[in-house]
């Protein structure tokens, strides 16, 4: 049994335990939450590369007591050639290869604007610093992980055929094998070139001179005017206040508000326990409440229908949690989005704290690795619609949907709890079965986040849009489920990564701070 994580000095939680104790490192150092995530976030950019890249977006909740959090959107937006014009002939955006690589890489963007921010309060840890343990790990090798290994063998068909994709991540032409060794020279080149020249080279440099000009001899829409014109900016989270605590998360283009929701009608059920199935079903069905209201809603920040902070009014919550049939299961016609990600969270002495999510989208997103660079770049874009008139229609300049989206709630009592999971569409409802485990029904935080879990909907690369369960789901609940109309599927695995790598850490007023990770990644809650 993994048991909550304590201490007094800080703490890093993240799904690669060399991305966690990175962080814990700066931490240990002196350094603060926003510079202890950086350095996770380089590292784990290098350990988990089928989750995560620099190529990809980013988005942070950052907490300082005392003050409002601060959301960070480090989200690329289309490419100016990305019309589509630039796609005739295609029903949709390929999924993969170059031309899946259509909108700008946002994640070092917000590195540099949440450095910025930290540094109002004190000395900083040098960027170098920040990078060295991903340009070691970048140079020397990290040991390839189960998880790599899997997504790697499962669709190295589909992504062999994107330029750079076998050079880098197969080893003699095939699917390394847990524990071996992987190099990635090229990338240890450009953090180092980030480490010296700045983080802003990347969009305005020599770095994104050889990036542009890679992306266009392979065949992406992405060029230098968009690197150029690309900055990360900072923007207010959404909010939503339940009787005892008040949630955060992010605005469009991600779904937080979905996120947010979901816990909000759940509150308003009044389950008295959790665990059993009025807990699992009032949270399922609070999920398709929020859902549809998300997909009619959430578009870029430019072209939304209306604020997205009028979907969390209590009066509407009040009507939505009235819909809700405590005995039956609304049918689910609905197309999800999946997506691969990681979610990562630090806590300082200071009781800043940091909850920040990085992805590529789908495993290895586009495939595309620049030759000179070695940079692999996100499929994010493809999530657009090649329909003009759709809500979320590709046009230049525009941001994608986000299943993104880190979360931060502040309790009455003086506690902070940062927490999030990758799993695209399984992203809020993760983080609605860790919260309401915690917050609601009185679980340790590692067990909230060890406890069997569900997804409604599908995941990448299969067609049901079913309620899959863990294996270690009780008979009885099973089939309460299937009762109330549940399209219910056993998963054979008791800890499965279809459910995500989730995490949390509780920052309380006298100082301590707990940290649990997810048994169902290579993670780690590094304390200090």
């Amino acid at each position: 049994m993994i048991h909550t994580r304590r201490s007094y000095g800080g703490m890093c939680v993240a799904p690669h335990h060399l991305a966690a104790e990175a962080g814990r490192d700066v931490l240990r150092a002196g350094g603060n939450a926003v510079e202890a995530m950086v350095a996770a976030a380089a590292t784990i950019a290098v350990a988990y590369p089928h989750m995560n890249a620099i190529g990809g977006d980013g988005f942070w909740l950052i907490h300082e007591p005392g003050q409002p959090p601060v959301a960070i959107d480090a989200c690329g937006a289309a490419a100016g050639l990305a019309t589509p014009a630039f796609y005739r002939g295609h029903d949709t955006i390929p999924e993969r290869g170059p031309e899946a690589a259509l909108t700008m890489a946002g994640t070092v963007g917000g590195w540099d604007e949440a450095l910025k921010l930290a540094g109002r309060w004190g000395s900083a840890v040098p960027l170098p610093d920040l990078l060295a343990d991903a340009i070691r790990h970048a140079r020397e090798g990290v040991a390839v992980s189960r998880s790599q290994q899997q997504l790697t063998a499962r669709h190295q068909a589909r992504l062999s055929q994107s330029p750079g994709f076998n050079e880098t991540f197969l080893i003699d032409g095939q699917a390394p094998h847990e524990g071996e060794r992987l190099r990635q020279p090229r990338l240890a080149v450009t953090l180092e070139r980030l480490a010296s020249a700045g983080l802003a080279d990347f969009y305005r440099g020599e770095l994104a001179a050889s990036m542009a000009h890679d992306l266009d001899a392979v065949g992406s829409p992405l060029r230098r005017d968009d690197f150029s014109g690309y900055r990360a900016r900072q923007v207010t989270p959404l909010e939503v206040s339940l009787a005892d605590v008040t949630l955060y998360n992010l605005p469009a283009p991600t779904q937080g508000v979905a996120s947010l929701m979901i816990l909000a009608l759940y509150e308003r059920l009044r389950v008295a326990e959790g665990e059993r199935v009025e807990h699992i079903h009032g949270l399922i069905e609070a999920t398709k409440r929020s859902f549809l209201l998300r997909d009619r809603h959430v578009t870029d920040p430019e072209r939304l229908p209306e604020p997205l902070q009028g979907l969390l009014d209590a009066a509407l919550l009040d009507r939505e949690a009235a819909r809700i049939d405590m005995h039956k299961a609304l049918p689910w016609p609905h197309e999800p989005a999946p997506g691969d990600t990681i979610w990562m969270g630090t806590v300082d002495r200071q009781g800043r704290a940091v909850s920040f999510i990085q992805s590529i989208y789908w495993e290895f997103g586009s495939g595309l690795v620049l030759p000179e660079s070695g940079v692999l770049w996100q499929n994010r874009g493809i999530s657009f619609s090649l329909d003009t008139d759709s809500l979320r229609g590709l046009g230049p300049g525009r941001k994608p949907f986000h299943t993104l989206n880190p979360a931060l709630a502040r309790f009455h009592d003086g506690r902070t709890l940062v927490y999030g999971t990758m799993g695209g569409e399984g992203q809020p409802q993760t983080q609605a079965a860790v919260f309401s485990r915690y917050a609601f029904h009185g679980m340790p935080l590692q067990a909230a986040v060890s406890a069997p879990r569900w997804l409604l909907g599908r995941t990448w690369g299969e067609s049901s849009t079913n309620l899959k369960l863990e294996s270690r789901f009780p008979e009885r609940t099973v089939a309460a489920l299937r009762a109330a109309g549940h399209d219910v599927e056993v998963l054979p695995e008791a800890y499965s990564d279809t459910m995500g790598h989730a995490g949390g850490i509780v920052h309380h007023p006298d100082g301590l701070i707990e940290g649990a990770h997810d048994p169902r990644s290579d993670g780690g809650a590094a304390g200090c």
